[in-house]
């Protein structure tokens, strides 16, 4: 129970900023409020796999780990849209935003002050075409789930919540992730 003259304190308060015009309370609330970078990634599965199944994965510089295809969403950018449009730029896999079905958990908060918002989308590796630029992508490959190569940790913790990878099954990490 909150003491009365904090209540009336608090109710006070709220009768001020509701009285205040909405740009105010908009940039005081964007003052007071945790700001986050949101990002957008995309599991990839081979609709043609056999046993285990198989996922994209992205070798991006420095080169000694893999990656799933993500990015930085743009302002005002839907996270749909924006994981379809990172998929095309790192591997060349063109999928309308309709194809992309959300992962459960859908968004994943990480400590360091970054949310991504994860899709999901199978398609036949052996009719798809992987494309990279060889600048911000090395290599895109297809890899088996119950073999993955060396993966960045943020991947492998990302996957992780998925129950995939070397992770699988562990708990969430921490604030020092």
């Amino acid at each position: 129970m909150i003491p009365r003259s904090r209540a009336t304190g608090r109710a006070f308060a709220y009768q001020v900023f509701y009285r205040l015009p909405v740009s105010m309370r908009r940039r005081l609330v964007r003052l007071a409020t945790p700001k986050y970078i949101v990002g957008a990634v995309t599991l990839v599965r081979d609709a043609e796999a056999d046993g285990a199944g198989r996922l994209l994965l992205l070798r991006q510089p420095p080169g000694h780990s893999w990656t799933l295809p993500a990015g930085l969403l743009q302002r005002g950018e839907d996270p749909v849209v924006g994981a379809a449009r990172e998929l095309f730029e790192e591997s060349g896999v063109r999928l309308s935003p309709d194809r992309l079905r959300p992962a459960v958990p859908n968004a994943v908060v990480h400590a360091k002050g970054w949310v991504d918002v994860v899709f999901e989308a199978e398609v036949p590796a052996s009719t798809t075409k992987l494309t990279v630029d060889g600048a911000e992508v090395f290599e895109a490959a297809w890899h088996p789930l119950d073999d993955l190569p060396r993966l960045s940790r943020a991947t492998a913790n990302l996957l992780g919540r998925y129950g995939i990878g070397p992770r699988a099954g562990e708990a969430p990490p921490g604030p020092s992730a």
